[in-house]
């Protein structure tokens, strides 16, 4: 029988399956509707996230919350988590800035995403950025050429591919970043769609 969330997260707590626990302040797991139709998985906590114990509530996660209200998508009837659950930085100056995870580190966070999925049991699973999309679909998808497209999965009827928010903050070019914005709410737009099937 699946566990129910809370007590994957509390579990998930004493995680020590790979380094990046020593560095974090805490795991940070899944939040949203226990029971929600949709499941939205991103790489990782980021610093603010770390701090509060909640996945994106950063700026990567006010980028997505506008993202998801133009899309006309309601954040409150989403699940929302991470590839990974704790917080890989490097210090710069006295700022924790993000570290990829390597993929060792998201293959030891496997368990809890899966185990998350179980219990959730969405319909549709969008995957916010490279991390991610290897976690949920495989090593060798590529966001850059495969984003918006559904793909088989035993984990969802439907899977998908996006950008992850916190890849257009990085970006300098206003016109760039106004036209990756449009792009990440036309993919979430497909959730609408995938719901319908």
């Amino acid at each position: 029988m699946a566990k129910s969330l809370k007590q994957l997260r509390d579990e998930a707590h004493a995680c020590q399956a790979c380094p990046l626990w020593a560095n974090a302040t805490q795991t940070v797991f899944g939040a949203g509707d226990p029971h929600a139709r949709v499941m939205l998985v991103g790489e990782q906590p980021g610093d603010e996230e770390d701090k509060k114990g909640l996945p994106f509530v950063g700026p990567a996660g006010r980028l997505l919350d506008r993202a998801l209200e133009a899309a006309g998508v309601d954040r409150n009837d989403l699940y929302v988590t991470n590839a990974v659950k704790h917080f890989k930085w490097q210090l710069r100056g006295k700022r924790r800035l993000h570290k990829t995870p390597a993929q060792r580190e998201v293959d030891a966070c496997r368990q809890w995403l899966e185990r998350e999925i179980a219990a959730v049991k969405p319909h549709v699973i969008v995957a916010l950025g490279a991390t991610a999309a290897r976690a949920v679909v495989s090593k060798d998808f590529k966001v850059s050429t495969m984003r918006g497209q559904f793909v088989e999965s035993p984990l969802a009827p439907c899977v998908f591919a996006t950008f992850h928010p916190s890849a257009l903050l990085r970006l300098k070019d206003e016109a760039e970043k106004e036209a990756a914005f449009e792009q990440l709410v036309g993919d979430l737009k497909l959730i609408k769609r995938a719901l319908s099937k």
